[in-house]
């Protein structure tokens, strides 16, 4: 319930941001029914000149027409520089004097026999497709002749530069392609050179208008329902509302659609699906329905237009990037709780090779799917764009501060992916780090949780697998041998120890037999013979309970042999100094030490 609520509440934050937007900014004056068509405005049949460009100069084009349907510009209009052009354009178009704006296009790739109403036409829809989708820096725009920007020095004296032929005033996506917007300084004949929208940018109209123009319901609302509130129709934001409520009921009812369609089903992988792509599937359909609707239906202008669509956008990617995550997530956990067998026990290396592989891919897929959904995100920005081009053009610096700040973390995410590959350690696998022994747990992003007997977590970093020396218990195969060490005295009957050995051994249910059993003296000391008796089970564990078991055993049979005379022990010798002849006397009870 909580998240739904916030959900709502994301969605009534970007309305919000909608209507202030729209109030700081003027939209056409012109009623929805007054807006032309998405039908295109260019005639189909009429002749289409050559290039009008006869050659290029450094500082404008020279043409040899220009404009012939709708002739040249009158002289009272100003169009010296980028910004007096673009300002004109704006202007005009904003009193729905759409004919007087129609002078600021370039016309030349368009056919002949275009009417002058037709021309007003595209420079109506061109102010509607600016309206909606461009945020003009009207500070980037010159308002010199030769299109440069002024640049103040500490001298306060000019500087030379290069005149500028074309200037960008924005970019706009046409079903993938960008379009970008330009204004041209143009000479033609004797006349001085002036700046015009290039005939590229207006070969483009009807395209852009197409997708950007006015929705479906722009058209269909009375003249009443255009009141405004904050310099916004009324009807835009009731609509919006309404559309927010249905995206929210249509999320909550898939929601609980999927819960309960699938909660009844036999099938393990059904029953996934429900628990755990439930929410994010219903905040998917929510969020994709409310963006498409809201596209479909109700157009918003302003220079802040764009950033609401972008901020949808990429509310919809992510919540798709969430879904996609969580079907991965859903999906390995499938296959490890229902196709894989129980990694919990030593022997079963297949296992726990599968469990190894598993959490290393779900770990890398879902970091590879955050980075893609992050870079469709940023790819919606077109600011952003600049700025990852800006950092390629700097890219050595940004590579080396990146390397350090990140060296630790990319060395671990690497070192992840090539335990994965050379597996000297695997989920279940036994190993000693530094003086504790336990088992691998987990294997994360960038680091690997080992359990240790006494139930305590050692988190350490994949850097210190890959880099230091560790045992690994498991490598190679969970059977392991383990030697038990007796000290006892020199005069025991060894054999004695060994049969003892045998029979309890073989008394044991967890000795698996692949070693038969072995007693063997492998050291002598001042004091005692060092005894070794070798046993082996299926797995460390196994063999460390048996081996302590009869570790027991052992002690109780040397102790119960002649009342403990055969334990170790230290021999002390005296000489009598008034004899010739050396005894040696039988120790006192003081003087005799006993050790196991």
């Amino acid at each position: 319930m909580k998240s739904n609520q916030f959900y709502l509440l994301f969605i009534l934050l970007l309305n919000l941001n909608v209507i202030l937007c729209n109030a700081q900014d003027s939209t056409a004056t012109v009623s929805g029914k007054d807006l032309p068509s998405s039908e295109a405005t260019v005639p189909k049949k009429g002749d289409y000149l050559p290039n009008a460009i006869q050659e290029y100069n450094d500082a404008y084009f020279v043409l040899n027409r220009l404009n012939r349907p709708i002739g040249l510009p009158p002289n009272n209009f100003n169009f010296q520089s980028p910004q007096a052009t673009l300002e004109h354009f704006i202007v005009k178009a904003r009193n729905a004097n759409f004919q007087d704006a129609s002078y600021a296009l370039n016309l030349n790739l368009l056919p002949d026999n275009l009417s002058k109403e037709q021309a007003a036409t595209l420079a109506e829809k061109l102010y509607f497709v600016l309206n909606q989708r461009v945020k003009i820096d009207w500070g980037s725009l010159s308002d010199r002749p030769d299109g440069q920007i002024d640049i103040s020095t500490t001298t306060n004296q000019a500087i030379a530069g290069k005149p500028m032929r074309s200037v960008v005033f924005g970019e706009v996506d046409l079903n993938g392609k960008d379009v970008v917007l330009r204004l041209q300084r143009v000479k033609y004949k004797e006349f001085g050179a002036f700046w015009l929208i290039s005939a590229n940018t207006v070969e483009n109209i009807d395209g852009l208008y197409e997708v950007y123009g006015p929705r479906e319901l722009d058209r269909m609302m009375p003249d009443w329902a255009r009141v405004r509130f904050l310099n916004m129709p009324v009807w835009k934001v009731v609509g919006t509302l309404i559309l927010i409520l249905l995206s929210y009921f249509l999320g909550k009812v898939s929601i609980g659609i999927f819960r309960k369609l699938f909660r009844k089903s036999k099938k393990a992988w059904v029953n996934t699906i429900a628990k755990r792509l439930a929410t994010p599937a219903g905040w998917a359909i929510g969020v994709l329905f409310f963006y498409v609707s809201l596209n479909k239906l109700i157009s918003f202008g302003g220079s802040f237009a764009s950033t609401l669509y972008a901020i949808l956008l990429i509310a919809v990617i992510g919540t798709i990037t969430w879904f996609i995550m969580r079907f991965i997530d859903s999906f390995m956990v499938y296959v490890a709780e229902t196709k894989i067998g129980d990694a919990n026990p030593e022997e079963n290396n297949e296992a726990r090779m599968m469990m190894t592989y598993i959490s290393v891919a779900r770990r890398v897929i879902t970091f590879v799917v955050i980075i893609v959904g992050i870079s469709v995100i940023l790819s919606q920005f077109r600011s952003l764009e600049k700025l990852g081009i800006s950092l390629i053009a700097s890219a050595g610096l940004a590579t080396v501060i990146l390397g350090v700040a990140a060296q630790s973390t990319l060395g671990n995410i690497i070192a992840g992916i090539q335990i994965a590959i050379t597996r000297p350690a695997r989920i279940g696998d036994t190993v000693i780090i530094g003086d504790d022994w336990g088992y691998v747990e987990d294997i994360r992003f960038t680091y690997m949780v080992v359990r240790t007997w006494d139930l305590r977590r050692l988190v350490v970093p994949l850097k210190t697998i890959i880099s230091n020396t560790f045992e690994n218990w498991s490598m190679t195969s969970a059977h392991q041998v383990r030697p038990i060490i007796l000290y006892a005295d020199y005069k025991i009957d060894v054999d004695l120890v060994r049969n003892k050995f045998v029979e309890l051994l073989e008394a044991e249910e967890d000795w698996d037999e692949e070693n038969p059993p072995t007693v063997q003296v492998v050291d002598v000391t001042e004091k005692a013979l060092e005894l070794r008796a070798l046993c082996s089970s299926k797995d460390a564990s196994t063999t460390w309970d048996l081996h302590c078991r009869l570790r027991e055993k052992l002690i109780t049979y040397i102790c119960s042999l002649e009342d403990g005379k055969h334990l170790s022990k230290s021999r002390v010798q005296f000489e009598n100094t008034l004899m010739t002849q050396t005894s040696q006397t039988a120790p006192t009870k003081e003087e005799e030490k006993k050790e196991e």
